[in-house]
């Protein structure tokens, strides 16, 4: 989880980079120095949500899983009942 969280921040210091290049600002500035905190905090904060979201769609499709596994395994058995009272 730390993973995405830490990618997510670089991310934002990386957007904050970019956006002082577009605008032909130097990178390091003693009065915009703040801002790259307040980038990367605000990127860590978009990978800890979407971890979370990956989290819960995992336990989601896991239970459905579970479910189609289960519902096939009553089917096998209806039918190999099936097949054996024909064949009795």
């Amino acid at each position: 989880m730390v993973h995405r969280a830490i990618f997510w921040a670089g991310f934002g210091i990386t957007v904050r980079f970019w956006q002082l290049g577009l605008e032909m600002r130097p990178w390091f500035h003693r009065s915009s120095l703040y801002a790259y905190p307040v980038f990367a905090g605000v990127g860590a904060s978009f990978g800890y949500w979407l971890q979370g979201v990956d989290d819960r769609q995992t336990a989601i499709l896991e239970d459905r899983k579970q479910s189609i596994l289960e519902k096939r395994a009553r089917k096998a058995a209806r039918d190999a009942q099936k097949a054996e009272a024909e064949s009795s």
